[in-house]
């Protein structure tokens, strides 16, 4: 009998749709031309290069040449940070705004520039992980280069509110990126009505391909060169473009925002019923806000329980999740973003995030929420931990 498994880590990547792998796979086999060779098998590839380019463009809002392909979300982050601070230096201007809890494609850029006498302002965030757009115009100065502020936070499913900062960014005429990895495909995005300079995105959170994403640049801004040899991506990222992924990164960003607010309907009620039915086990919390989160985002702090622990159990068990960002699951180091929220440490260890689809089915939700309890349970039974808190809190230890 084969062992139940329900995926509900679509936050860390999702499978290839059958929609994209077919629209991929004649770009490995009959149209595997070059884009720059001149006879009609390249000139078959350059002209899905462009219908791509038109593709992801329309998604968001954005005009077919401010799309330039990268091999992801991490890569374009590093190009719009770097190249923006490049171009500030220039002129004097060598600081930098971000939020305490970005991706670390974002923090670790942001610490590089550190290094190199940039400055950087950490944003903070409030208990329900939302910056305050006030305190993004407060931070503004005469030397600000550049603004980055996530569109949705990966581990906490946070909305962060990016009209409201993009409109303070315009006012200042200061440039204004944001990591849209999370945000594409669940939330509507409009570049031009946020008023959103650079954006990055990824193919492997909407099922495409691992490898393979996109940094939207207004029409204006030019950044440096990201790699030097080749004419490609308007001659800023030399290299033979990777067009069978191109392609089906169009395909994917296609269909994933089509009826985006059924999708969110949806994918919201069992996200909620997730959220309401783990809830019932005592000493639990849930971090980010309520209202202003993916539709499919349930972060939840258990205390008296190692993440690590809950995670293999629960695989055990067929129910694949996570406790954080999967780029740093290596890490044995409590969540910086559950603590930039004020946890502490000993309850960011404890965090469990399922991040479910329009696949995720009534009875998955069933299944995760009659297993979750037990592992629970039978985790807190073996911890020392959980007798301490029970016995400094006057806690029952029974769930």
């Amino acid at each position: 009998m084969d062992k139940k498994l329900i995926y509900c880590d679509n936050a860390a990547t999702t499978k290839v749709s059958k929609k994209v792998l077919d629209a991929m796979l004649p770009y490995f086999t009959e149209e595997y031309g070059n884009a720059s060779s001149i006879y009609m098998l390249g000139q078959s590839a350059a002209k899905a290069l462009l219908k791509a380019r038109e593709t992801v463009a329309k998604a968001i809002g954005a005009k077919t040449h401010e799309i330039f392909f990268t091999s992801g979300g991490s890569e374009a982050d590093n190009w719009a940070i770097k190249g923006m601070a490049l171009n500030g230096s220039k002129s004097g201007k060598k600081h930098i705004i971000t939020s305490v809890f970005e991706h670390h494609a974002v923090l670790h850029t942001c610490e590089f520039l550190e290094k190199q006498g940039y400055e950087i302002t950490y944003l903070p965030v409030d208990e329900k992980g939302l910056v305050n757009p006030d305190d993004v115009k407060n931070a503004i100065r005469d030397d600000t280069c550049l603004v980055t502020i996530m569109f949705a936070n990966n581990e906490i499913g946070t909305i962060q509110p990016i009209k409201e900062i993009g409109e303070i960014c315009k006012e200042k005429k200061v440039p204004f990126h944001t990591d849209a990895v999370q945000a594409v495909g669940n939330v509507e995005i409009d570049v031009k009505a946020l008023n959103i300079d650079m954006l990055s995105l990824s193919g492997h959170k909407i099922h495409a391909p691992k490898g393979v994403g996109a940094l939207y640049v207004r029409g204006g801004i030019s950044l440096p060169n990201l790699i030097h040899g080749g004419a490609q991506e308007k001659n800023k990222r030399a290299g033979t473009e990777n067009l069978a992924s191109i392609v089906g990164l169009a395909q994917a960003i296609t269909d994933a925002v089509q009826n985006i607010k059924e999708k969110q309907e949806k994918v919201s009620k069992r996200r909620d019923r997730l959220i309401d039915g783990i809830l019932k086990i005592q000493e639990t919390r849930l971090n980010g806000d309520r209202e202003k989160r993916l539709c499919g985002n349930v972060n939840i702090s258990i205390r008296g329980v190692e993440g690590e622990s809950l995670l293999l159990m629960l695989d055990m068990y067929g129910i694949l999740a996570s406790s954080g960002s999967a780029c740093t699951s290596g890490s044995l180091d409590p969540s910086h973003v559950l603590l930039s929220i004020g946890l502490p440490h000993e309850t960011a260890h404890g965090s469990l995030r399922l991040s479910i689809s329009e696949e995720t089915t009534d009875e998955d939700i069933d299944y995760i929420l009659e297993t979750i309890p037990k592992v629970v349970d039978r985790l807190r039974s073996m911890s020392p931990l959980w007798e301490r808190i029970c016995k400094n809190e006057g806690i029952t230890g029974t769930i």
